[in-house]
């Protein structure tokens, strides 16, 4: 196998046309992937949410992050032949992959969502509550905006795994860039395999540039740091020995009547006041 034949299986019209060609493989696997994203988002984030604001059941989140070390094929293959014999119809296969691939989703989406409130400055939450807001507006207008850069961050993680299980879900018959592998091994054309592989490693890249992007955009500039202003103060605060800057913002205003007195050609206070006299002695004399 050389890059001239992977080159070669590109460029034929034949792969990228019926239902087998790579558009409609990359539509199928996108569309495995968003459903099962949406399942695990209505799932996790509620509850990552209330655990986090509440801070009660936190075992639910130790025990969804315990559940990643079941193995995602085995646990494929078990629930494949204990609900496809209940289902009557081409759905038998596509709805134990989906529940697989949801239960394989919502551990980042429930850890990111818990780590984002939890993390959230208890003087945030005191002040929100004593400007008189209740405890939906407190985690809604607070607690919510705080979290997103930890939250999306779940939500990357999350769509990795469920884009790279979704092709090892296609050993059950289901659809997607999975088929170009398993029928690739079936009938021993690595190509395909290896061309595969490659369709699900960018579609992997695109998604999670796609997910930075949205990051950017949605993290407010003061939480992501990425505002000069509050990344000069955070850099100022971690180090206390820190000089002012170049514009003298830590500078404190010069006493008036000190700067008359130097820009009038005084040496400094001492010799001013020796000068001058105090108002006691101007008083007396």
């Amino acid at each position: 196998m050389t890059l001239t034949q992977i080159w070669a299986w590109f460029t034929d019209p034949a792969n990228w046309q019926g239902t087998d060609g790579v558009p409609n493989r990359v539509l199928e696997h996108l569309l495995y992937t968003g459903l099962t994203l949406l399942i695990a988002l209505v799932i996790a984030v509620p509850l990552g949410a209330w655990v986090g604001h509440s801070g009660r059941m936190r075992w639910l989140v130790t025990g969804a992050n315990a559940a990643r070390a079941v193995p995602t094929l085995g646990l494929l293959f078990a629930v494949s032949m204990f609900v496809g014999p209940l289902i009557k119809s081409d759905l038998a296969f596509v709805i134990p992959s989906i529940t697989v691939l949801v239960l394989l989703a919502i551990p980042p989406l429930l850890s990111g969502t818990y780590a984002g409130i939890d993390s959230v400055e208890p003087a945030a939450r005191d002040a929100a509550r004593g400007m008189g807001m209740t405890g939906w507006q407190v985690l809604a207008k607070v607690e919510a905006p705080c979290a997103l850069p930890l939250f999306l961050s779940g939500l990357r993680s999350a769509t990795l795994q469920v884009i790279a299980t979704a092709t090892i879900a296609a050993s059950v018959s289901l659809g997607g860039l999975g088929r170009y592998l398993i029928d690739g091994l079936a009938s021993r054309d690595y190509v395909q395999m290896v061309c595969g592989s490659i369709l699900v490693a960018v579609l992997a890249l695109v998604a999670d540039g796609a997910l930075a992007l949205l990051e950017n955009w949605a993290v407010s500039p003061g939480i992501s740091g990425r505002s000069k202003r509050v990344a000069r103060l955070r850099a100022r605060h971690s180090d206390p020995h820190s000089q002012p800057d170049s514009v003298g913002a830590d500078r404190p205003d010069a006493d008036p009547r000190q700067a008359a007195l130097v820009g009038s050609g005084s040496t400094g206070p001492v010799e001013a006041t020796a000068a001058t006299g105090t108002p006691s002695e101007r008083d007396r004399s």
